[in-house]
């Protein structure tokens, strides 16, 4: 078993600590741009927002899809992952929730050996918590089992 989780204060678009990062988050398979932690993201690069609606756009050539993965580099040693990780976006009429564990599994599983590759540590905010409507007790246990049981540290930033 790897090691568990770094819990921090902080802004996950300024991670912590030395060597390559990688900053981790969900994203919807609508291809939708524009709330919750994309927001700061793109304040920082404009980078992972136009990869992400390149690669959806595209989508009938490449493997976008729910549990996908695509890693943008926006600095020397820093990398943006974009994880299709919830069906749609909640509107006034949506049923349930957005999220959907089974793709953000799957989209962590393909990012560790990425990671591993590029020697670096994972920063994310609590994925798919957020407008994605998702549960930490359900999404903590797949962080853990596909990146920190496989060797790869990981932060999560509690925003202030």
């Amino acid at each position: 078993m790897g090691e568990l989780i770094d819990y921090v204060r902080g802004d996950a678009t300024a991670p912590q600590g030395k060597g390559v990062k990688v900053i981790a988050h969900v994203c919807n398979d609508l291809g939708g741009w524009g709330k919750g932690f994309v927001v700061a993201l793109s304040k920082r690069w404009p980078e992972p927002e136009a990869a992400f609606r390149r690669w959806h756009r595209e989508r009938a050539g490449n493997d976008f899809g729910l549990g996908a993965v695509q890693l943008v580099q926006v600095e020397r040693y820093v990398w943006v992952a974009n994880l299709v990780g919830q069906r749609g976006i909640r509107t006034s009429r949506s049923q349930g929730v957005p999220v959907r564990y089974e793709a953000i599994d799957a989209a962590l599983a393909r990012l560790a050996p990425r990671v591993r590759e590029l020697g670096a540590s994972v920063h994310m905010p609590r994925i798919g918590c957020g407008l994605a409507g998702g549960r930490w007790d359900r999404v903590e246990p797949l962080v853990t089992a596909r990146l920190t049981g496989a060797g790869v540290p990981v932060t999560v930033y509690d925003f202030d």
